[in-house]
């Protein structure tokens, strides 16, 4: 679910790269890095952590040049070290190359095997690099045709960013599992895995990149190619329900809408008492717990407030970790939740580690009965295309039951969305979206 964002064609492009991997930071918060160029040479800046940590300001002035790509990581394939951090860069036939790389390639080890084999020297362990190593070794001339080339055998999800010396070309795969978009920055064009990566700079959204599609940025014009043929899309529902920014435009649809959506939908098929209120579990959840309080004509009352200084707790590699920011990340509010009826509203249960936490946190509170309501159907399978729910051991609703999910949360009721719900939220397109972990059928 990493973060990719480039800028072609501006003085500003390294300073505007940092901006948009700040609004792109929810995405990934392992590492942060930058590649720059001045048509000539590259320049850059790659660490671990947030992107307020890696970058200086005179780390940002020493990246020259009009061109410029970035990334923020949350690993899905590899481990959380350095070298496995983003962009990518090469140099070979003394053609400079990075690359910047959000999805997961599920053929990667296949793949990876046989580049070894006929002698090729990996240096991360990041599936990323597979798709560095067949672009090398193509013996197409065109860039658009090596680039093509080196994507017709991978599987799996991706939304990748190349750059060379004064050129930059985007590609998505045929699925169209992750969001990439284009938008224009008066003479200079953008590239960003979500649209408010284009706010923040004050760029005009122009359109996603399509399934498919290689999109070629040089001589300060666009063009693109199809390299594959038109696949059945599978964009991933999760980015509604939980990833994406509420203020971006995903896959055509606004996530804010979206979410209200989920949450009007949710109060349809499991109303509240009568005397409760309803309480989110932020930030995720925030704008379908308004859905389900409009729809129910149930007030809204902020029950918990998170500390915006801890990371989403979700995204987090290590369980220990997890735990321990559960921990810290929320505090409820005792005033609001003392003696009442609450209808508890949560973007989805993972594992059920923080869950569980929050629910003993009301009652120590004192509340009267909880009510769990989730806006999304249960997670049953694991996601192959970058998100970090690899284990099928590890999703409580694969498990569980629904009845033991509740005893072991230690609620009232527990809740989840329908299927028919979910899609009825994004207009009832089942055919634009992946629902791979919540009923096992994989596109890929």
């Amino acid at each position: 679910m990493c973060g990719i964002f480039a800028v072609y064609n501006d003085i500003e492009a390294a300073e505007l790269t940092y901006l948009g991997l700040y609004a792109l930071q929810h995405r990934g918060q392992e590492s942060a890095g930058i590649v720059s160029s001045d048509g000539k040479k590259f320049y850059s800046k790659i660490g671990q952590g947030l992107v307020s940590d890696v970058f200086e300001k005179d780390d940002i002035l020493r990246l020259k040049g009009r061109y410029a790509i970035g990334h923020t990581r949350y690993s899905t394939t590899g481990v959380s070290t350095i070298v496995n951090a983003q962009p990518l860069i090469i140099r070979h036939k003394k053609v400079n190359l990075a690359v910047a790389h959000n999805g997961n390639i599920t053929n990667a080890l296949l793949l990876r095997r046989k580049l070894e084999e006929d002698g090729a020297i990996f240096q991360t362990t990041s599936d990323s690099e597979v798709i560095l190593h067949l672009m090398m070794k193509s013996k197409e001339k065109e860039i658009h045709n090596k680039i093509k080339e080196a994507l017709t055998p991978i599987k799996g999800a991706y939304s990748v960013i190349f750059l060379f010396n004064d050129k930059i070309f985007a590609a998505r795969d045929p699925h169209g599992f992750r969001s990439l978009c284009i938008g224009k920055l008066k003479n200079s064009y953008i590239l960003s895995s979500e649209s408010c990566g284009f706010d923040l700079i004050g760029a005009t959204y122009l359109r996603e990149i399509e399934p498919g599609e290689i999109m070629i940025i040089e001589n300060k014009k666009i063009k693109s190619i199809i390299f594959s043929q038109r696949e059945k899309k599978a964009q991933c529902i999760f980015e509604h329900i939980y990833f994406a920014r509420p203020d971006s435009k995903m896959f055509g649809e606004s996530v804010y809408e979206v979410r209200k959506n989920l949450g009007e939908e949710l109060a349809k098929e499991s109303p509240p008492e009568k005397e409760s209120i309803v309480i989110a579990i932020p930030d995720s959840a925030n704008i379908s717990s308004l859905g389900y309080a409009q729809h129910s004509k149930r007030p809204l009352e902020f029950g918990f407030i998170r500390n915006h200084y801890i990371g989403r707790t979700f995204i987090e590699p290590k369980q220990s970790i997890r735990d321990f920011r559960a921990k810290v990340k929320y505090n409820p509010v005792e005033e609001v939740v003392k003696n009442k009826v609450l209808v508890v509203v949560d973007d989805s249960i993972v594992r059920g580690t923080t869950s569980k936490k929050l629910v003993r946190m009301l009652k120590r509170c004192g509340a009267k009965k909880t009510h769990y309501r989730i806006s999304s159907p249960p997670i049953k399978y694991p996601c192959h295309y970058g998100i970090d729910t690899p284990n099928k051991n590890e999703l409580v609703a694969a498990k569980k039951s629904l009845e033991e999910i509740r005893k072991d949360l230690g609620v009232n009721s527990l809740r989840y969305l329908s299927i028919k719900g979910l899609l009825n939220s994004v207009n009832g397109k089942k055919c634009k979206y992946c629902l791979a972990c919540f009923t096992g059928e994989y596109p890929v």
